[in-house]
């Protein structure tokens, strides 16, 4: 499925912004499963500097300053992406999940090594013995890997109420464990917390949802802003992409964007700002699937 997006998000202050330096996770990351045709970035005030490179999770970023004063910023960033069909493995023959937990922390070949890194706490994953209880229902002794991380899944889809007036990005994860409300993120977070808090290796996939669904299928929850799903690390399949807030193994319908710890590590804009007073954003996405012509999009 080929998709063409558009991601723009407008910061309003009261007061002049003397100067501001930002960081963006906006262009999408190449993947065994998608692969991005086209990108571009449209930032008003026109930045005095620009550099493009990669994060240490190997996401595609841009850092830009602006140097006029102003009181409205603008950044528009658009994308044709390609996203292939990715094969599901059977839940019930992957490995117990304990020993998905012992090969990841014990296996020296570089894709564990790399997976372990994501079994520890993060800054918006603090682990606790709430998580590990809830995640326990799921993953009772023996049970297969990829059948208790869609127990979970589901777990977490009926538990938690899609609320997004209930937190904002800065809500600590006990209070989402405590009153089962919240977004895209809160929910992946969620799910990454409980992973962790069992030795498993889970990280945490920001990107989009198509907006409009096929004929006859419902409307995917999120899907008017930048979304967030878990991915899951079991050896000898790779990770596995599950989101929580539709209660689905990620498909065609999610373009990914980046990859980290947790939202802190890939949120799609963040900087500081000299000035400004108070300040409103808003952020609108369209996800369109386009169908090629001769070949190209």
């Amino acid at each position: 499925m080929i998709y063409r997006i558009s991601h723009t998000t407008r910061y309003t202050y009261s007061e002049l912004v003397s100067l501001c330096h930002n960081l963006i996770h906006l262009t999408p990351r190449e993947t065994p499963r998608q692969t991005c045709r086209r990108h571009g970035v449209s930032i008003v005030p026109s930045p005095a500097a620009t550099w493009n490179g990669t994060d240490y999770f190997g996401n595609p970023v841009m850092f830009f300053t602006i140097q006029e004063p102003h009181q409205e910023l603008t950044v528009t960033a658009w994308q044709t992406t390609e996203v292939f069909f990715a094969e599901v493995p059977l839940r019930q023959l992957s490995p117990p999940w304990e020993e998905v937990r012992e090969r990841t922390a014990s296996h020296p070949d570089a894709e564990s090594l790399d997976a372990y890194q994501y079994v520890f706490e993060s800054p918006y994953v603090k682990l606790t013995e709430e998580l590990t209880d809830y995640a326990l229902e799921s993953f009772a002794p023996g049970r297969p890997f990829f059948d208790a991380l869609l127990d979970l899944t589901h777990r977490i889809h009926q538990d938690f109420r899609y609320d997004s007036t209930a937190t904002t990005v800065t809500t600590p994860l006990q209070d989402v464990m405590t009153n089962r409300r919240g977004v895209c993120q809160d929910f992946a977070h969620v799910g990454i917390g409980c992973l962790r808090a069992l030795g498993l290796a889970a990280r945490y996939v920001s990107g989009y949802l198509r907006t409009m669904p096929p004929p006859g299928q419902p409307r995917l929850v999120g899907a008017d802003a930048s979304h967030a799903w878990i991915s899951a690390y079991c050896p000898g399949t790779g990770w596995i992409d599950v989101d929580p807030t539709n209660d689905v193994v990620a498909s065609e319908d999610h373009i990914v964007l980046a990859w980290g710890r947790d939202y802190d590590d890939v949120s799609p804009i963040k900087g500081v700002i000299l000035g400004g007073g108070h300040h409103s954003v808003t952020v609108s996405v369209d996800v369109l699937p386009i169908e090629p012509i001769d070949g190209v999009s």
